[in-house]
């Protein structure tokens, strides 16, 4: 899943983004409040994690306009403002949670999931359907308990159909998570990693299919 990092100290950022990936997440970098505000109104992120003292602007104006359009995103503030005062304008302004630093990069992950891990959000560690199980924390497949080896992207379309099992996921919101704001996807780049997958799924023996709802997006259900 794709998060978003607002950071304008790029040593950070560089820390940020990966050790985040190791962590297993995807992330895309911004340095501005302007280009965050633009970003979190175009594409849809699993989380946020948003530095407050931006060179153009202060963090909690992006997190007060989220929260008054009614956007649920979870929303980590990482900050070098540790006043209790300001934790609690942190929060009140509408932040899941709130780090100060200097910060363990463990604890940092472990917020970043528990969040998620919420009612409502994203994460489990152990996704399954029918035969086919994908362990989130190893990045590892398995069909009828046997390993199997996926692409990276290949990883990604499937944690999101599966988390989302039954339900449709949108052709954007998969645009969205994967490729984040890579600026050289093509237009059917959702499609060749569906078909990709289907063939995977199809080698390995999965007892799951990826239908297509025509004009909306796809979903994911077990064999009957």
């Amino acid at each position: 899943m794709r998060v978003l990092v607002v950071e304008d100290n790029p040593e950070l950022a560089q820390l940020l983004t990966k050790g985040l990936k190791a962590a297993g997440f995807d992330t895309d970098h911004l340095t501005s409040a302007v280009a965050a505000q633009e970003a979190l109104a175009a594409a849809r992120y699993a989380a946020l994690i948003l530095d407050l003292g931006l060179p153009d602007g202060d963090g909690l104006t992006i997190l007060r306009e989220l929260r008054a359009r009614k956007d649920p995103i979870p929303v980590l503030v990482l900050t070098a403002r540790g006043g209790v005062n300001d934790r609690i304008s942190g929060l009140r302004t509408g932040a899941d949670d709130y780090l100060v630093k200097p910060f363990a990069f463990e604890e940092l992950v472990a917020r970043l999931e528990a969040l998620l891990r919420r009612p409502g959000q994203l994460l489990g560690r152990s996704l399954r359907l029918s035969n086919i199980v994908f362990d989130t924390e190893s990045r590892q497949v398995f069909v009828d308990n046997k390993p199997q080896v996926l692409s990276a992207r290949e990883l990604a379309v499937l944690e999101l159909l599966l988390r989302r099992k039954g339900s449709v996921v949108s052709k954007k919101h998969l645009e969205d998570q994967i490729f984040g704001l890579a600026g050289d996807v093509g237009s059917n780049a959702v499609e060749v990693y569906i078909h990709r997958l289907r063939k995977q799924l199809a080698d390995i023996g999965a007892q799951v299919k990826v239908n297509t709802v025509r004009g909306v997006g796809y979903i994911m259900t077990g064999d009957e």
